[in-house]
């Protein structure tokens, strides 16, 4: 089973971000760009939502752009941790209903920013396993490979918070 961390063996992504949805980008903090050397990802205003997972000094957004920041491991979650990830989906097909551009983010833009991309797609009408197909096709195919995110997907995140804060 592949879980979250910072895996030696997971390629850094080729860009910083990827379009998954038209105004839906995920993305991460570094990249390797065609020279092979790894840059930083840093967000201008290219975006009207940014919605942090990972933050990192130095990564941008510019003032005046909305950034919502909600910091997560990437492995298990609890309650609390869930419940920012359900609210910052919400958030994000809220943004995507009204016109507005949405980049999240993470560390690689694979794991993290995976799950909340993903349930932001729910809410627009995909399946979860739809939703995880298209961000695999569009980002990466190490995109969501952390299996216990794609769990928390194929259960719910409703459910799976409520299950995380009955047994706390």
């Amino acid at each position: 089973m592949r879980s979250g961390g910072r895996d030696t063996d997971v390629p850094t992504p080729e860009t910083p971000w990827s379009e998954i949805v038209p105004g839906l980008w995920m993305g991460g903090h570094e990249f390797r760009g065609r020279t092979g050397h790894i840059g930083a990802a840093v967000v201008r205003g290219e975006f009207d939502l940014v919605q942090t997972l990972l933050r990192l000094p130095g990564h941008g957004p510019d003032p005046g752009v909305e950034h919502q920041v909600w910091p997560i491991p990437d492995g298990p979650l609890d309650g609390t941790q869930l419940a920012g990830v359900i609210r910052m989906a919400r958030a994000t097909a809220d943004a995507l209903e009204a016109g507005r551009t949405v980049l999240v983010r993470c560390f690689h833009g694979y794991n993290r920013s995976g799950l909340v991309v993903a349930q932001a797609l729910t809410h627009q009408g995909h399946s979860p396993d739809r939703a995880i197909r298209l961000i695999r096709a569009r980002r990466s195919p190490w995109a969501l490979h952390n299996d216990l995110f794609v769990e928390y997907m194929r259960t719910g995140l409703t459910t799976v918070r409520l299950l995380e804060e009955l047994a706390e």
